[in-house]
């Protein structure tokens, strides 16, 4: 008997260990995890947008890059002293407003001789007196998921005050501005509330 071996074409399979298949396994849900969690930090605490306009010196400056958290407020909501950030009633064609919340649902906000009065007592002092106190001519009480908010350069802002900004919507929030970056190292770092 003749044994031929010829060429032959076939391949031969090859066998796939199960301990190299869970290692395989591993490294891609360790990239899907790593993948998931950049994604919910990014999307949460790292959502960027600059400052627009003078409205917030001398907290913020125009041109300023600032560190959104959109998870803040699906858990608290927005408290005096929070710097936010929302697009005025909703509209999707316009920029970033960034101010800071003054009085939260259920304040009486009024302005006297210029100064802001929320619930019969005087902010705290360090702003300009309001030469304009706008559509808050006579005591203003906020309703339920109304946030009345005022730029910290209080005479060059659009903000609460005016008619077309008015009090603002929680569901209008997109956020609150935890975090300040420019390249000038006295700017960066975290925002204070007051």
């Amino acid at each position: 008997m003749s044994n031929k071996k010829g060429l032959s074409f076939s391949r031969k399979r090859r066998k796939v260990s199960s301990d190299v298949a869970k290692e395989i396994l591993n490294y891609l849900l360790g990239i899907t995890v790593a993948i998931v969690i950049a994604f919910f930090l990014s999307y949460n605490w790292g959502v960027k947008t600059s400052v627009i306009g003078v409205s917030m010196e001398n907290t913020l400056y125009s041109g300023q890059t600032i560190l959104i958290s959109r998870l803040s407020y699906l858990i608290l909501k927005p408290r005096v002293g929070d710097v936010v950030v929302f697009k005025p009633n909703g509209n999707q064609n316009t920029h970033y407003y960034v101010k800071r919340v003054v009085a939260v649902p259920g304040d009486t906000v009024e302005f006297r001789d210029g100064r802001l009065y929320v619930n019969g007592k005087q902010e705290p002092s360090g702003f300009d007196k309001v030469a304009d106190p706008g559509i808050v001519e006579a005591p203003l009480v906020l309703g339920i998921d109304e946030y009345f908010v005022l730029g910290d350069n209080r005479n060059n802002s659009e903000d609460s005050r005016s008619g077309n900004i008015g009090p603002v919507n929680k569901k209008l929030i997109e956020g609150r501005a935890w975090f300040k970056m420019t390249m000038n190292d006295s700017y960066m770092g975290f925002i204070d509330r007051y």
